[in-house]
This record gives structure tokens, sequence and C-alpha cells, in this order.
């Protein structure tokens, strides 16, 4: 059977949890937002499973986590806060998980355009992938402008296929959650996802990606499977 990267175009790359480990961080800046909200910090291993879902969503996550019900108010507040304190620590503890340099170089030497699909907020995002020195590895960085183009929505993938100017068979998404998967299938890319990410301890099987791998450099040795009826394949719309 052929290798699978050499049946895609571009390979896609979800952020958080796949390429960086970005909890130290989130969690860093959320109990220091904790405490200045005069709240009890939440233990590092509590953090993972609360990313993924937007800074609003991880900061609500939080704040339940620490016993606290916010109203709309102290939901902004608490927001603007976190905001604020992350921006000044995004890639202090964070680090890149082992195999993704190589992965990025191979695949980049073989010709594959690379981007970065990520849920997480540009103003983070952008500045993460270059204080990590990773930045250059991506033809585009994918993040969503409304809520509603959030993976699971297979928004920000369509985008990323339009401006590699290929079709969604051609591209691959590499990502940790359910999230990823459930919008590589809604586009009709075909997912791998990584076994070491913030997935919850949701059964990745269950979810049926094309494979599961726990080092990115696995990604270089898969074959490609044949595909089930009803994981049909999209034009992008």
């Amino acid at each position: 059977m052929p290798k699978l990267i050499d049946c895609v175009a571009a390979v896609s790359f979800d952020l958080d949890g796949t390429i960086i480990d970005t909890a130290p961080d989130l969690g860093a800046a959320a109990n220091m937002m904790l405490v200045m909200l005069g709240g009890r910090p939440l233990p590092d291993d509590r953090i993972p499973a609360l990313v993924g879902a937007g800074i609003d969503e991880f900061v609500k996550r939080v704040l339940a986590q620490s016993g606290v019900t916010p109203d709309a108010r102290l939901q902004e507040t608490s927001a603007t806060l976190f905001r604020d304190l992350y921006e000044q620590r995004v890639f202090r503890l964070s680090r890149i998980y082992p195999g993704v340099m190589m992965t990025l170089h191979t695949l980049r030497a073989a010709g594959l355009t690379l981007c970065c699909v990520t849920n997480k907020e540009r103003k983070f995002a952008q500045p993460l992938l270059e204080i990590a020195g990773i930045s250059g590895f991506f033809a585009s960085v994918l993040c969503p402008e409304r809520p509603e183009d959030r993976k699971p929505s297979p928004s920000l993938l369509y985008a990323a296929c339009r401006q590699a100017e290929i079709e969604p068979l051609d591209m691959l998404l590499v990502g940790d959650s359910r999230a990823d998967i459930e919008a590589a299938h809604a586009a009709g890319c075909r997912v791998v996802a990584v076994d070491y990410g913030y997935h919850r301890g949701q059964p990745l099987e269950e979810l049926r990606p094309d494979a599961i791998v726990s080092n990115l450099k696995e990604i270089m040795e898969l074959s490609v499977r044949p595909r089930s009826g009803t994981r049909a394949l999209r034009a992008i719309p």
C-alpha cells in the first residue's frame, strides 16, 4: 500500500496538545487569575482536560473546577484578566513535543505544504509559534475569527485547502481531540490522531481517525487504508 504522505499535498496540524504542550503556561496563567480573583489554584494535572474549546470556554471550565459559578460579568472580567496574563507567558513553560521538529523538517523537505489549524486566538497562536521557533514551517496559520468557525466546524480546514489550492482529499489533519477528528470528517480530509494530547480520556479509536500515533515521526511510515462509505469526501463549499 502507498504511504499516506505520498497521497496528500498538504498537512495541517492542530497546535495545543499536538505540536506544543501548552498546558503548563495555560495552567500558570489560569492559577494566577484564580489567585487574583480570590479563588483556589488548580493542580497542574487538571489543566489538560480543560483545553481545546477556546479561551472563553477554558476560563469558564477553570472557574467551575475552582468551585466558582460565574455570572456574565465575572466571566468577562476573568477572561480579560486571563488573556492579559497568558499573553505575557505563551512559551515559558510550554514545550514542543518529541518528534515534532524532525517531522516538520521531513515533510517540508518532501515538498508538502504545512499549515497550522487551531482553535487558539491568533494573538496567542502566532507569537507562540514564533517564540517556539517553528512559525517558518507553516505556509499559513488558520485561527477562528468567529466562535462558529472553531473546530469541529470544517471552516478552518476549508480555508486551509483554499489557500493551498487543493481539495480536502489532498489534505491531512493531525490533531489530538474529538474536535479535530470531527472537523476532518466533516471536511472530507484525512486525519491522524495523536494519543498524547488533550483528548480528555476520550477513546480516539471510536472516532475513527485514519490512524493513531504516539509520536509524529510515525506519520512518515503510515500506509493508506481504504475508506468506509460513511466517510464521504466533499468538495470545498
